[in-house]
């Protein structure tokens, strides 16, 4: 009996301490992410003691050695070729998400769901000489384009950079709708596309909007890939196949020839708090869809 005593305290100890241990690792990641968003927040706030809030977000002129630091265009360029990138990935990923949860045969299914979440480890890199290689080419010579560098051409790479993203998840949501659902539909008398269009669909929205706000956190942060086939020019276009940049790819390009503390330099920490600051939003506005899918 002291025996058994003797363990059961032991027990609770090891809990005890287990649990001080995840609550000081719980603490220290959210002290090194909090320090981050502060300094990156900090400095990037004293851009402002030199340069006007309407000239930096407003203004479409970035020309540091002249005293210009407009990032409009930069700003404009993400949301763009993320919309973009959605627009055309989306669409192919929840459809890829419905062919492998209701129409493949399992032994299908079972091959191409480690096959699908494989190449998101394929470096952005890859990502990116593929498109300077194959897409920007492509592009040039069939929409008869000058450079075939522009928003196409990065919208195309990251539409297929998220699919891992959307069909993964968007294939968990799709699976998790209550079989009794499909069953009725079709014990109605609908057929197999309209019990998927009107029943399964509705029913696990929540977790396909979810994938596709992940799949825009993670495209309006891509650099590398996006770096290597947007053709990194400071310019506002409304055009898809005329050279821009986005907000990481031109922290990248530029990130090496600015001295610390310069409005220069304070203006690139703008611009990362920024991009950070959007891929915050997306992260509440998934958390958010996520706690309806739940209620």
């Amino acid at each position: 009996m002291q025996l058994v005593d003797r363990e059961h305290q032991f027990k609770l100890r090891s809990d005890r301490y287990m649990r001080y241990v995840f609550i000081a690792s719980a603490s220290f990641m959210a002290l090194i992410i909090s320090s981050i968003i502060v300094f990156v927040g900090w400095q990037g706030l004293m851009t402002f003691s030199d340069v006007s809030p309407l000239e930096f977000f407003l203004s479409t002129k970035w020309d540091p050695t002249e005293g210009h630091y407009g990032a409009f265009s930069f700003i404009s360029g993400s949301l763009i070729v993320t919309v973009l990138a959605i627009l055309l990935g989306a669409p192919l990923g929840l459809a890829g998400a419905i062919f492998m949860a209701k129409i493949s045969p399992p032994w299908l299914s079972e091959i191409m769901r480690p096959a699908t979440n494989l190449y998101v480890a394929i470096p952005s890199v890859v990502y990116g000489f593929i498109g300077l290689t194959i897409i920007v080419p492509f592009i040039r010579t069939y929409f008869h384009v000058s450079v075939g560098f522009g928003l196409l051409a990065a919208a195309i790479i990251l539409a297929v950079m998220i699919l891992p993203t959307i069909i993964s998840i968007s294939e968990d949501a799709i699976r998790s709708v209550p079989a009794n659902l499909e069953e009725a539909s079709l014990a109605l008398g609908a057929t197999r596309w309209q019990t998927i269009w009107h029943v399964i669909l509705p029913a696990a929205l929540p977790g396909i909007l979810t994938a596709i706000i992940l799949a825009m956190a993670r495209a309006v942060g891509e650099t590398m890939a996006v770096q290597m086939v947007i053709g990194n020019t400071p310019q506002f276009t409304m055009s898809l196949f005329t050279p821009t940049s986005t907000l990481p790819s031109e922290i990248v390009v530029e990130m090496g020839n600015t001295p610390f503390g310069s409005a220069w330099g304070n203006s690139l920490f703008l611009m990362a708090l920024v991009l950070l600051l959007i891929s915050l939003l997306m992260i509440v506005i998934m958390r958010y869809v996520a706690k309806r899918k739940v209620a």
